[in-house]
């Protein structure tokens, strides 16, 4: 009797789909986010064409979302499913943040670590739009997705130590750059009024 309900039940299985065409999205934003680390005169067409992706992303969750809403069977848990999609579109979403701090701080020239970042992503990206089409057969896909998961955390770590590293160039020049200050009298308030 339950089996037959279940028939008569209203069951989405466009879900794969979705996530495919926001994998292939979220891939597409970080092929524009690596081309726009080379920096140079394209800086600002790759910082437009991530936000148009990111766009398309949203689009695309907010269909993942309603049909969460609409949908009586689901192919997998609803949690599952919102935490998928989510994940997903906050990767877009730091692209495009990023895109527009580029955009604001009018950057043209971007130092190796952002580079290699850059690769990461791209990287993380392309294994998101590997990984989602095994989800269709989650059982049998199972190792290969625990792979490819290993992978990602893999390579978040290896981000970790890059910006570590940034940070910690950063600090330097900035210290280095206090210390030219100081010792070239910069520090001196106008018309040599006492500091506060």
């Amino acid at each position: 009797m339950a089996n037959w309900l279940r028939t008569l039940m209203p069951r989405e299985d466009r879900f794969f789909e979705l996530f495919s065409s926001h994998s292939r999205i979220l891939s597409a934003g970080a092929a524009e986010l690596r081309a726009l680390l080379e920096g140079g005169e394209e800086v600002t067409n790759h910082c437009k064409a991530i936000v148009e992706n990111e766009a398309s992303a949203d689009a695309i969750t907010r269909e993942v979302l309603q049909a969460i809403r609409r949908t009586f069977i689901t192919p997998f848990d609803r949690g599952d499913i919102k935490d998928l999609i989510t994940a997903m579109d906050d990767a877009i979403d730091e692209m495009q943040q990023t895109a527009k701090a580029i955009t604001l701080f009018e950057l043209r020239k971007f130092p190796p670590e952002m580079q290699q970042m850059g690769d990461a992503v791209l990287d993380c990206a392309r294994i998101v739009e590997d990984a989602v089409p095994l989800l269709r057969g989650i059982g049998t896909n199972a190792a290969r997705l625990g792979t490819l998961c290993e992978q990602i955390t893999e390579i978040e770590g290896r981000v970790d130590d890059l910006h570590n590293e940034g940070l910690r160039k950063l600090y330097r020049e900035a210290r280095r750059d206090a210390t030219r200050c100081r010792s070239n009298g910069l520090h001196q308030r106008p018309g040599g009024l006492p500091a506060p």
